[in-house]
C-alpha cells in the first residue's frame, strides 16, 4: 500500500463516519479542505480508542503510540500517512500528545455531569489550540465548552448508557436520553472556534438532537437539510 493510498483510506473512513460533510464542505475555503479532513480523521482515531470494547490494552498501546507520534509532529518527523497533512503545520502537538491520557479517564464513569465537563476539558483545550493554529480563530472558553460537549456526544455514542453520568437522572435513574437533554443543555448555541470545527460541531449536534432511546442508529440528512445547517453555522462566530 503507497502513503497516499494509506493516506486516502484515513480520510475515507472518516467521510463514510460523516458523509454531510460532503454537502457542508463547501462552505471552507477550498485550500482548506484537505487540511480539516486530516485534522478531523486524526481526532476519529482518538475516539476510536476511548470507546474501545472488552480489553482496553490494544486501544491503550495505540494512544501511546500517537501520543510520540505527535511529539515527534512538534520536531516536524511524522511516520502516519495523516502526518504528511497535518505535521507540516506549526501547531501545539506536543500538548496534544500530552492530552491523550484524557481518552482513557473518559472510559470511567462520571459522578455528574460537571465531572464530565472538568474531565474532559484537558482534551478540549489541547484540540482548541492546535485548530487555532491550523484555522486562526479565537479559542474562547464558549469554544472550548462547545468542544467538550462535542467529546463527550462522541462518548455517549460509542459507549451508550455507561457514558451517562450516575448523577443524571431520569424517572427510573440514569438514563441516556437525561444525559442527551443535559449535553445540549450545556452545548452553547454559538460555539465560536474556526469554521471547520463549527460545521462538525452543528453535525454532531444535530446527530444529538437526532438520536432516540438506546442510541439507535441515525440517518444521513438530507442534503439540503445538511446545507442549511452549514450555512448557519458559517454565519455564526
Amino acid at each position: 500500500m503507497t502513503d497516499s493510498t494509506a493516506l486516502d483510506n484515513f480520510l475515507d473512513k472518516w467521510l463514510a463516519r460523516w458523509p454531510e460533510w460532503r454537502v457542508v464542505e463547501t462552505f471552507v475555503p477550498v485550500p482548506q479542505r484537505r487540511l480539516a479532513i486530516a485534522w478531523f480523521a486524526l481526532q476519529q482515531e482518538f475516539t476510536d480508542a476511548m470507546n474501545i470494547a472488552g480489553d482496553p490494552l490494544p486501544a491503550d498501546a495505540k494512544l501511546a503510540w500517537w501520543g510520540e507520534e505527535l511529539r515527534d509532529w512538534s520536531r516536524q518527523r511524522s511516520r502516519h500517512p495523516l502526518g504528511r497533512v497535518l505535521e507540516p503545520q506549526r501547531a501545539p502537538w506536543f500538548e496534544l500528545a500530552e492530552a491523550l491520557p484524557t481518552l482513557i479517564r473518559l472510559r470511567e464513569r462520571p459522578l455528574d455531569a460537571e465531572r464530565a465537563f472538568d474531565a474532559v476539558r484537558p482534551l478540549a483545550v489541547a484540540i482548541a489550540g492546535v485548530e487555532h493554529a491550523l484555522f486562526p480563530a479565537p479559542a474562547s472558553d464558549v469554544a472550548i465548552q462547545a468542544l467538550g460537549a462535542q467529546l463527550l456526544a462522541a462518548r455517549l455514542e460509542g459507549a451508550g448508557e455507561v457514558a451517562v453520568p450516575l448523577h443524571v437522572a431520569g424517572a427510573e435513574g440514569p438514563t441516556r436520553d437525561a444525559w442527551v437533554g443535559e449535553l445540549l443543555l450545556r452545548w452553547p448555541a454559538r460555539e465560536g472556534g474556526p469554521l471547520p470545527r463549527r460545521l462538525t460541531a452543528a453535525l454532531a449536534r444535530s446527530q444529538l438532537q437526532r438520536s432516540g432511546a438506546g442510541g439507535e442508529s441515525i440517518a444521513t440528512l438530507p442534503p439540503l437539510r445538511a446545507l442549511w445547517l452549514g450555512w448557519r453555522a458559517a454565519r455564526r462566530r
